[in-house]
């Protein structure tokens, strides 16, 4: 992913971030029982939290250029998809009683692994072993 790509994909992902934390807070908050809202804020929050990173890796991707940056910004990328993405899922199929698809939450610590990966990449690409 180039710089230009992460700065746009953390961008978009941020506004997303935001759009689905103002739709819980002002639209769900009566549609939705309280374990379902947090679920939809935890989303929303590890979705915001790791757009600005994809954000700040494509800063980095501009400024630095090292060639594993794009990895890393990939790495939190599909996290936002597999984490956030199916946490989201998750609040939908309960609330509309899809049973069959209630299996969708062992995809969120797959994402939370690509987190993890995402950040420990960063700090051990910056590690004073790997300096250029």
């Amino acid at each position: 992913m180039s710089f230009v790509v992460s700065i746009r994909i953390g961008a978009i992902l941020a506004a997303i971030a935001v759009a689905i934390g103002a739709f819980t807070a002002h639209l769900l908050k009566d549609k939705l029982t309280p374990d379902l809202l947090e679920i939809m804020k935890t989303g929303a929050t590890y979705q915001f939290y790791h757009s600005i990173a994809i954000l700040l890796v494509g800063v980095l991707q501009l400024v630095a250029n090292r060639k594993h940056l794009s990895l890393i910004s990939s790495f939190f990328f599909a996290g936002i998809l597999l984490f956030s993405g199916s946490l989201y899922a998750l609040v939908y199929i309960k609330y509309a009683e899809l049973i069959a698809w209630q299996k969708i939450g062992i995809v969120t610590p797959i994402g939370g692994l690509c987190f993890l990966a995402g950040w420990l990449g960063l700090a051990f690409l910056y590690s004073s072993q790997n300096e250029k």
